[in-house]
């Protein structure tokens, strides 16, 4: 009777080391490339030379089991199986939990719309930002960009269209920014431009390139309801500095918004700076 109860807890112990397989596997296929990855495939690698193991003490000639001391080894072997399943089991779990809590947190600083952030991780980043830079005496430029004519866009073709420009628009700024950059939908056809390690004159320069990408591609509006030609739109950006005339977050906001307004009313499809001595001339360009 022993020896049975011990044979069946070695073979439940292999089961369960095989059934532990499965989880193991998911955790592999749902993990990016990467150090974690290869890890949990050097795991289920020793999982299967456990499983041999499990096995071949099945089939091996070994003593009957007379005793309860006798049971402690097949014994071992079952809680083994049953430890390992329980582990990938609850690493499965929590790789889920995580993978959905950063997905519910990436949506909460996402524009559903653009997938530029939002303005909720726009306040948090500019205050981390400013942090570093009165700290450390690091750069820190501000980019707002404004679409020209948005209004009569939504009203000649539709906000289906006004949709499909903004959602190019947000494209093209990711695509020109650098990754350093931090692109945000500010509000309505605003997209505002976070460039840490950044001085104005290399603002200036950015957000020079940043309007002729715009100029350089029509937009398609293919999958619109109103769908036509491509349709061409142009930006005007406003760009302001921390400095000392710019101390602070709500500063520079304000003062690359009415660089922003000065352009609106300069002409548009140009860059406007705030004053600043070291503002370039050659970036502040009519549109051609």
């Amino acid at each position: 009777m022993l020896d049975a109860i011990a044979t069946g807890l070695v073979a439940v112990g292999a089961v369960l080391l095989v059934m532990a397989l499965v989880p193991a596997g998911q955790i592999i296929g749902e993990l990016p490339g990467g150090t974690v990855r290869r890890h949990w495939q050097v795991l289920a690698a020793f999982m299967y030379v456990f499983v041999a193991a499990y096995v071949s003490y099945l089939v091996a000639d070994r003593p009957e089991a007379d005793s309860l001391a006798d049971l402690l080894v097949p014994g071992a072997f079952f809680l083994g199986g049953y430890f390992v399943l329980l582990v990938t089991l609850v690493s499965l779990q929590t790789a889920r939990d995580v993978r959905r809590v950063a997905a519910l947190e990436e949506q909460s600083i996402t524009d559903p719309l653009t997938g530029l952030y939002n303005r909720r991780h726009l306040d948090r980043r500019l205050e981390e930002e400013v942090g570093k830079s009165v700290r450390y005496g690091i750069p820190l430029s501000g980019l707002l960009l404004d679409v020209d004519h948005f209004k009569s866009v939504n009203d000649r073709l539709g906000h289906a269209v006004g949709d499909r420009v903004l959602i190019a628009l947000a494209r093209l700024m990711l695509d020109a920014a650098r990754k350093s950059d931090i692109v945000t939908r500010y509000g309505g056809e605003e997209i505002l431009i976070l460039a840490p390690h950044t001085a104005l004159a290399d603002a200036c320069l950015l957000a020079d390139r940043l309007r002729r990408s715009v100029e350089a591609h029509p937009i398609a509006t293919a999958d619109a309801p109103a769908a036509g030609a491509p349709i061409k739109v142009t930006v005007s950006v406003g760009v302001a500095a921390l400095g000392p005339d710019v101390p602070d977050g709500p500063a520079l906001l304000k003062a690359a918004d009415d660089a922003l307004y000065r352009a609106k009313h300069s002409g548009r499809n140009r860059v406007e700076v705030a004053p600043a001595p070291a503002a370039p001339a050659a970036v502040r360009e009519h549109a051609s």
